[in-house]
């Protein structure tokens, strides 16, 4: 693949990699003679990996471990049991005062700068506060808030005491918001009022009212009045106004330590077929992970600005707050990414002099669709680097950043999940980046591709699997009897091995990925596997399509029906003529195998909340299983898209 960036010597000497690798050969007298074969020391040498993390970065433990990990079994295994540490308390240790740590804007053109010392302040009175309620470690503590400061306040507040933290964003209905809370039972609500998304206020007192009223276990609720300054008028009187909780003076902040293997938060899966997977994390897996993949992987820095598009409920707001343990200024936004104008984002980063800019894969494929010319209109010097995530980046967008965007710039491909709150594999500072391909696998991930075999291969399109433990892994699933959903979710497969559920490709030569789509949402067309992504990078070139799903069911006697369904841009209709294009591109990159056996046009595609297709669900749809169990409307970003399928599955 086209190398379209390669990292200069002074890029690779400063970039904390390389720092590590000059500790690991002075204290270990470790060397290294490529990114590729660090990577396979550290999936090699499991523990010695995990512990040269802890002492690199001189993790602070009230106790000390017995052993790195009690056993390699997933997902039996413990880490650094004994030892106690505190996420927040890291955080603070990179306080400097004086220096901004919080970045705030929204839709309204509100901006704040909130700096390390009024930071301190807001979480030593949101602690006090808490305490006051009774709260203790262990007790659940969960949000219904936009991106905001507030949100990252309480969480660090309810981080110190060793709370277990949770979030939605005020985007997801009510349903949605208690089928995840009421798993947990919190005993604390943290809510707003309401939100502005694309200029338009959206008023959620009600659903307010409703989510209160569904958990039964809450003791206090606490309103952030963001859309309307006077929300608490219409709301019950023992709603307490969070201004009012910033005005205690809260002291010297305090942290509890606890366990390493203790909860730090709960995240969920889409629930888009059914109640929401309750995913926990601990503290110490988190803090390992984070400060690791912070450091080598998008090699934030001290005294940077870390951006990153997202909302309280997609595990990038989690990720996103571990920038501060670099003591890098955190960049949040609230509010539509293209308002009031498609390229808003770029502007807002020349405004602020952001370093990493983090975004989704199909926001960028949507600058690409409208051809937007970013670098003649943008000046972006400060950015050094653009991570995109959410869904595989086409080779297509790799080539439009490049051209489009800013010529030198580290363009960083990841790829993860909820179920682990980072990236399995990523960005290397050392390695140059090609055309439609992530850079490498993350440091400590041992993931391979495996055939139908179970046979790790390169060069071919295979499972992802993990075959050794890392320490950001679930602890549990919340309410799982004997692990069983957990078990069910990544190992059924393949026994002691995580199955992740995506298709990728080993480059043998470079050793860089490319993701091919869902492996659950499979095109299987006459025993060839087919990536969804391929499909999508091959109609993303039609210049009329705005967006696409593709579709294989497989039927009685053997049979197959691979539909696409696409949206059209602006006022374009699908005629002939576009059908024949796309098949004829398939066909050109591809292979006749990859031609769809109809191709319609729907008025939008399904999506959920945070953005990922919904392949799988509307597949269960089409194969004509029931509606309720196939799909949770409440759980979706534009409901009203899967009623065309709904009635289009009667057809078939």
């Amino acid at each position: 693949m086209k190398k379209l960036w390669t990292p200069s010597a002074q890029f690779i000497e400063n970039s904390h990699l390389k720092a590590y690798c000059n500790w690991l050969q002075e204290t270990k007298e470790l060397s290294f003679n490529s990114y590729h074969d660090l990577w396979e020391w550290s999936t090699q040498e499991t523990e010695t990996f995990w512990e040269s993390i802890w002492n690199y970065f001189k993790i602070k433990s009230h106790s000390p471990y017995n052993n790195v990990l009690s056993s390699h079994q997933m997902p039996n295994c413990k880490w650094f049991e004994g030892a106690t540490v505190s996420y927040a308390e890291h955080i603070f240790r990179q306080s400097k005062p004086k220096e901004t740590a919080i970045y705030f804007s929204n839709e309204s053109g509100k901006q704040i700068e909130i700096t390390w010392k009024e930071l301190e302040e807001k979480v030593a009175s949101m602690i006090s506060y808490f305490k006051s309620l009774g709260v203790t470690k262990g007790d659940c503590i969960v949000a219904f808030l936009p991106n905001v400061p507030e949100a990252t306040i309480c969480f660090l507040a309810a981080n110190a005491l060793g709370a277990i933290w949770s979030s939605t964003s005020p985007d997801f209905g009510t349903e949605s918001v208690v089928n995840r809370f009421k798993q947990i039972k919190p005993k604390v609500l943290i809510a707003v009022d309401g939100y502005r998304y694309n200029g338009k206020p959206y008023d959620k007192t009600d659903t307010v009212k409703e989510v209160v009223s569904s958990l039964t276990t809450l003791e206090k609720v606490i309103l952030l009045p963001y859309l309307n300054e006077n929300a608490l008028e219409n709301l019950p009187k023992d709603f307490v106004d969070i201004n009012s909780i910033f005005k205690i003076d809260g002291g010297q902040l305090e942290f509890v330590p606890v366990e390493f293997n203790h909860p730090m938060w709960v995240l969920y899966s889409s629930g888009t077929t059914g109640l929401p997977k309750a995913i926990v994390h601990s503290h110490g897996g988190i803090l390992l992970e984070h400060y690791k993949y912070m450091a080598f992987h998008n090699d934030v820095h001290e005294g940077e600005r870390f951006f990153w598009f997202t909302t309280t409920g997609w595990m990038m707001w989690n990720f996103l707050q571990s920038a501060l343990l670099m003591g890098a200024s955190i960049v949040l936004y609230d509010g539509s990414p293209t308002y009031p104008n498609f390229d808003f984002l770029w502007r807002f980063s020349d405004q602020l002099g952001i370093h990493h800019f983090g975004t989704s894969a199909p926001y960028l494929v949507a600058n690409m669709k409208k051809d937007l010319h970013i670098k003649k209109e943008h000046d972006l010097s400060f950015i050094r680097s653009i991570s995109s995530t959410g869904a595989p980046l086409p080779q297509e967008a790799f080539n439009y950043v490049y051209n489009n965007i800013k010529d030198n710039v580290w363009l960083c491909s990841m790829a993860g999940g909820t179920d682990i709150c980072t990236a399995f594999v990523g960005g290397s500072p050392f390695n140059s980046v090609r055309a439609g391909e992530i850079q490498c696998r993350a440091l400590g991930v041992s993931l391979f591709a495996l055939d139908d075999l179970g046979n790790p291969i390169e060069n071919d399109l295979g499972e992802m699997v993990i075959d050794k433990p890392m320490p950001s892994m679930p602890i549990y699933f919340w309410n799982d009897e004997n692990n069983a959903r957990y078990k069910a979710s990544y190992f059924e497969d393949y026994p002691g091995k995580w199955r992740h559920g995506d298709f990728i490709k080993i480059n043998s030569e470079t050793k860089g990925l490319v993701i091919y789509g869902r492996s659950d949402a499979t095109l299987n067309r006459h025993g060839i596997r087919i990536g969804t992504s391929e499909i999508y990078i091959a109609v993303n070139k039609i210049e009329a399509i705005e967006d696409a799903l593709i579709i294989n069911l497989e039927l009685e006697g053997g049979k197959h029906y691979m539909p696409l369904f696409v949206k059209m841009k602006g006022d374009k209709a699908l005629t002939d003529q576009i059908k024949k294009a796309i098949n004829n591109q398939l066909k050109s990159d591809y292979s006749p195998r990859h031609v769809p056996d109809e191709i319609l046009e729907v008025a939008d595609i399904p999506y959920t909340i945070s953005g990922k297709k919904m392949e799988a669900p509307v597949k269960k749809i089409l194969l004509k299983m029931p509606v309720e169990t196939s799909i949770n409307i409440d759980a979706m970003k534009n409901p009203e898209s899967i009623q065309f399928f709904i009635e289009f599955a009667e057809t078939i």
